[in-house]
C-alpha cells in the first residue's frame, strides 16, 4: 500500500495557499517556518510533483499545487467530521455549532429564533457567519461552517439541503404608484425597468428576476443596492418598486417609511428557506432538529405580523 500524506502536511499546504507566503503560513498553523517548509517539502516528495513554486519574493502554486489544495480542503473537513462524531453522539444541540446565514435572512429571522433556542438548548454555543451564499457555501464544503441557513433555489452541488418553509414576495413601492392603488397586483403588470434589486451576488437579486419572468429585469439600469435597507430607500427617494420577501415586511421592515406592501394576486411568486449541510458531517442529528426547531417557530408564527400598510393576504382555494 503506498504511503498517504499526512493532515499535518495538508494542513499546512492549504495554508500555504491562503497566505501565499512561508511565514505567514506558519504563524496560522502555530509552528516555525522551517517546520512548515519541511512539511511541504516531505509532502512533494511523498507525491513526487512540485506544488509550490517559491523564490526570495514570491510564493505561487503549480497547476498540481491547485488540485492538491482543493482535495486536502476537502479531506480536512472530512477528518473534522470524523472527530466531532463522538463529540455530537454525547447529546445532540450541544457544544459549538458554527452557522452561516445570508444577510436577507440573518437580521429578520434570527432575533425571533436565537432566544427560544438558546432556553431550549442552553449547553448550545451557536458561533454565527453572515455572508452572501456562495462564500457560506465555500466555507460550508472547507469544513469552516457546519450547517448554513440560505434560500433556494440555488445549485447547492453535492450539499445535503432541507427545505423549512416557503417566504412568498410581495410588492413594495410608494403609496401613490397606480399598483399601490390596488389590494393585490399581477405580476405581469410589472413593467421590468421599474424594478430595483440587490446587486450582483445577492441570491434574493435572481429570486426576484425569476419572479419576475424576465432575465432583463434591471438590465438598463445602473441602480442597484447593497442591502435591503439601501434597497427600501431607493424605492422611497422615487426611483422604483421592488420585491420584499414577507419575512422582511413580518420584522417590520418598511416600519418608519412611507412605502407599502401589496399581495401578489396570482402565481405568487417565494423562495425555499432551508438549512444546507455537508453529506459526511458528523452534525446530521443537530442538522434534523435545527430544521425541525425552525419550523414549529414558523408555524407558532412568533415573529411580529407584518406592518398595518400591508393588507391581509386573501384566503386562495
Amino acid at each position: 500500500m503506498a504511503a498517504l500524506p499526512s493532515l499535518r502536511q495538508l494542513r499546512y499546504m492549504v495554508a500555504v495557499s491562503e497566505h501565499l507566503n512561508f511565514r505567514a503560513a506558519a504563524e496560522a498553523c502555530f509552528v516555525t517556518q522551517s517546520t512548515l517548509s519541511a512539511g511541504i517539502k516531505e509532502l512533494e516528495t511523498l507525491l513526487d510533483v512540485e506544488l509550490v513554486e517559491r523564490d526570495t519574493r514570491n510564493v505561487r502554486l503549480t497547476d498540481v499545487g491547485h488540485e492538491v489544495v482543493g482535495r486536502a480542503r476537502t479531506l480536512l473537513a472530512q477528518a473534522n467530521d470524523l472527530v466531532e462524531v463522538a463529540r455530537v453522539a454525547q447529546q445532540p444541540l450541544s457544544g459549538s455549532l458554527r452557522l452561516g446565514v445570508i444577510p436577507t435572512i440573518a437580521p429578520f429571522m434570527l432575533p425571533g429564533l436565537l432566544p427560544p433556542l438558546r432556553a431550549a438548548h442552553p449547553q448550545l454555543k451557536l458561533y454565527l457567519r453572515e455572508d452572501q451564499t456562495e462564500r457560506l457555501l465555500e466555507r460550508l464544503r472547507a469544513g469552516d461552517l457546519d450547517v448554513a441557513l440560505i434560500a433556494l433555489p440555488y445549485d447547492t452541488g453535492e450539499l445535503h439541503t432541507r427545505k423549512l418553509f416557503k417566504d412568498e414576495f410581495w410588492f413594495v413601492a410608494r403609496a401613490d404608484h397606480p399598483l399601490a392603488q390596488t389590494d393585490e397586483v399581477a405580476v405581469r403588470a410589472m413593467r421590468s425597468g421599474q424594478i430595483l434589486l440587490l446587486e450582483e451576488g445577492h441570491c434574493l437579486r435572481e429570486h426576484a428576476i425569476a419572479a419576475c419572468g424576465t432575465r432583463t429585469a434591471n438590465a438598463d439600469s445602473m441602480m442597484e443596492a447593497t442591502s435591503l435597507y439601501t434597497l427600501i430607500q431607493m424605492v422611497e427617494g422615487g426611483l422604483g418598486v421592488t420585491l420584499l420577501p414577507e419575512m422582511t415586511l413580518k420584522a417590520g421592515i418598511l416600519n418608519g417609511t412611507s412605502l407599502v406592501a401589496r399581495p401578489f394576486s396570482s402565481q405568487v411568486p417565494a423562495r425555499d428557506i432551508a438549512l444546507a449541510i455537508r453529506p459526511t458531517s458528523a452534525h446530521r442529528r443537530d442538522f434534523d432538529l435545527l430544521a425541525e426547531f425552525i419550523v414549529a417557530r414558523a408555524r407558532e408564527k412568533s415573529v411580529p405580523r407584518a406592518p398595518s400598510r400591508a393588507p391581509k393576504r386573501r384566503e386562495r382555494a
